[in-house]
């Protein structure tokens, strides 16, 4: 009886070491990512970010939109006038177009068939083990940019490439329910700073 736990022990323990190291294609794909974004010592992991907002697409008028101010270290936190945001799904948007998601060792990535997204073939990889359900991300095969993603119910879209202390990023998202196609939600990030950590008085 021991020697059988003994095994599954074993084998169990091996499976999770198997499952944690990606494809050869799919760690390629995501180092290309990483270094399209300035390389992974300056991807975003603590930061204030100043953005508009406004349900629909982007508005003609940017004066209509809504501002808020955030700090944010995804996936555990998010904090909106100086409130934690809670069970907020949102927070693992911000860990997949940072692209810190790809640098997790528990976070499982295969390589997957691109989707047509800007007259272009993405090259896309399917995030699981830290995210749940799925998400797939799709980069642009010539630049390796983030220019979408596709997680439970909807699918993001992003644009307007800029790049702050280093680090490159899309400062336009419009987010489209998967089964309509149609424009949900649009934002726009306006300001970044980079944080070496988050306020010790913030709630946690």
């Amino acid at each position: 009886m021991r020697a059988t736990l003994l095994l599954l022990t074993f084998l169990t323990a091996s499976a999770a070491v198997l499952r944690a190291e990606p494809s050869p294609e799919a760690k390629a794909l995501a180092d290309k990512a990483i270094a399209a974004a300035g390389g992974e010592a300056k991807l975003l992991r603590v930061f204030r970010m100043k953005e508009r907002f406004n349900f629909g697409a982007e508005p003609a008028d940017p004066a209509k939109a809504s501002l808020r101010e955030s700090i944010i270290e995804a996936p555990q936190y998010w904090w909106l006038k100086g409130k934690e945001r809670g069970g907020e799904p949102a927070k693992y948007d911000v860990w997949a177009w940072t692209l810190v998601a790809l640098t997790d060792a528990e976070t499982w990535m295969e390589t997957i068939p691109g989707v047509e997204e800007n007259g272009k073939t993405t090259l896309a990889l399917r995030l699981t083990g830290t995210i749940e359900p799925a998400m797939d991300l799709h980069f642009d095969p010539d630049t390796h940019r983030l220019v979408r993603f596709d997680w439970a119910n909807d699918i993001y879209r992003f644009s307007e490439w800029r790049e702050y202390d280093g680090a490159g990023y899309h400062a336009k998202t419009v987010m489209h329910k998967r089964k309509s196609n149609e424009p949900w939600l649009f934002h726009e990030i306006l300001e970044i700073e980079r944080l070496t950590e988050a306020p010790a008085d913030l709630p946690r």
